[in-house]
């Protein structure tokens, strides 16, 4: 049930991101007069309808995107020159005027898309990508101020009696010929809390491991809280060789996959995790970096592609790294909501975060310059805004809207391109999915 629970979360969410994306086209559309005849989450057959004013609102079968319908998207032939359709790309142009032309009504021209400035056009065009940037900064807001990370505190979960070498059984009872572990020899306790050490207050478990590990084997003055009272202690570590784990916490391994390590301070204690709420300010951080992160991804992406085609003919194992579909999404979740032995807090902070992730990616790969893509718009607006400005710093007329109708044949490859793509992610996530 739980897994259940957390696909439906997960389409939950993500039809929500898709209405909240378009709604961020149809308001700024709506506001500068644009006629929107239709506002639908989903693409194929319409399962629901509903006309209320001018627009008419609905959900289609397929949860894999959306679409509003701004009338008159494209200028008509008359606004371009008549421009001949010798070929079958004019045709394909030539068509999409004309049924672009066809939707305006009697009238109301000045309603048409094509009408709107430069500046309205990116508001509109940007206000869907916008909208899924928002609600990722909304659920990592939740996660990291609401929740909080599980973070290492000097609050001590375990203390060890004794020191076992690197390369034996850590998990072992300790035996007479095992050294004694500094901290149990210096009379700490689990559950005491490190207070200061050497001289140093300490606010983390990262600065406290820090500097146990500066340390050499010599009397160092530590204050730990036991009970609501603080107890002076002196405690000598010893220098032993311990594991290298690099920053995402992965131990590192030489050539021969034997364990790195090297001489650092030790004194045999371990911390306590709790959830730790973060600052405001980090919110943003984390959001720059997954968006950071998304768009070297989206960079490489024809290269992922690449590795996942090979993937499947070889039938070998996927990359952790490599790129996943809706179905993909669906299982992280359903893995995460089932997995025991994990606080409910730490699921609901590693799905959320999912989401989030989700959210950025839309906002990055919808600003792609290609259409049908948003980003296609925007270069479109872009074009047709430096072609003024240069016409009016040249003293020339003003030119006429940018035929964006050219742009149809390409963003019928884009489309089939995209499809493509995403039927074989969903191939790829249901018979060899990325093991977590």
């Amino acid at each position: 049930m739980e897994y259940l629970g957390a696909v439906l979360v997960v389409v939950v969410v993500l039809l929500l991101s898709i209405g909240l994306h378009e709604i961020g086209h149809m308001v700024p559309a709506k506001r500068f007069g644009v006629r929107v005849s239709h506002y639908m989450v989903g693409f194929g057959p319409t399962l629901w309808s509903r006309t209320k004013g001018e627009t008419e609102y609905g959900l289609k079968a397929i949860p894999l995107g959306g679409y509003v319908r701004l009338v008159g998207m494209y200028p008509p032939d008359a606004a371009v020159g008549n421009p001949p359709a010798r070929t079958w790309l004019g045709r394909l142009a030539r068509d999409a005027r004309q049924a672009s032309a066809e939707e305006i009504r009697p009238g109301e021209d000045a309603r048409a898309f094509y009408h709107l400035s430069t500046p309205k056009k990116l508001v509109v065009m940007l206000g869907g990508p916008v909208m899924n940037l928002v609600i990722a900064v909304f659920l990592m807001a939740i996660v990291l101020v609401g929740i909080g990370l599980p973070t290492y505190t000097p609050n001590l979960a375990s203390v060890s009696t004794c020191v076992i070498p690197v390369g034996a059984d850590q998990s072992r009872e300790c035996t007479p010929a095992d050294e004694a572990a500094p901290a149990a020899a210096a009379g700490i306790e689990p559950g005491d809390t490190v207070v200061s050490y050497d001289g140093t207050q300490i606010t983390s478990w990262d600065q406290l491991s820090g500097l146990i590990r500066g340390t050499a084997a010599e009397p160092v003055p530590i204050v730990v809280e036991r009970d609501g009272e603080l107890v002076d202690l002196t405690i000598t570590p010893i220098v032993a060789e311990r594991p290298v784990y690099d920053e995402n916490d992965v131990l590192v391994v030489d050539s021969a996959g034997e364990p790195v390590t090297e001489p650092v301070g030790f004194l045999g204690i371990t911390p306590t995790q709790e959830m730790v709420r973060q600052s405001p300010l980090a919110v943003v951080g984390a959001v720059a970096d997954t968006t950071w992160r998304t768009i070297e991804v989206v960079a490489t992406l024809p290269a992922r592609v690449g590795d996942l085609v090979e993937a499947q003919v070889n039938g070998t194992p996927r990359d952790t790294s490599s790129i996943v579909g809706v179905v993909g999404i669906g299982r992280f979740a359903g893995e995460i909501a089932s997995t025991d032995g994990i606080e409910w807090q730490l699921k609901t902070a590693a799905l959320l975060q999912m989401l989030a992730a989700l959210n950025v990616a839309l906002f990055v790969f919808n600003l792609i310059p290609l259409p049908p893509l948003d980003g296609g718009h925007v270069a479109a607006a872009l074009w047709e805004g430096g072609r003024r400005q240069v016409a009016r710093l040249r003293g020339l007329p003003r030119p006429g809207p940018f035929d964006s109708a050219k742009l149809v044949p390409l963003a019928y490859s884009v489309f089939v391109l995209l499809g493509a793509v995403g039927l074989l992610l969903i191939y790829a996530d249901i018979v060899n999915p990325v093991q977590i």
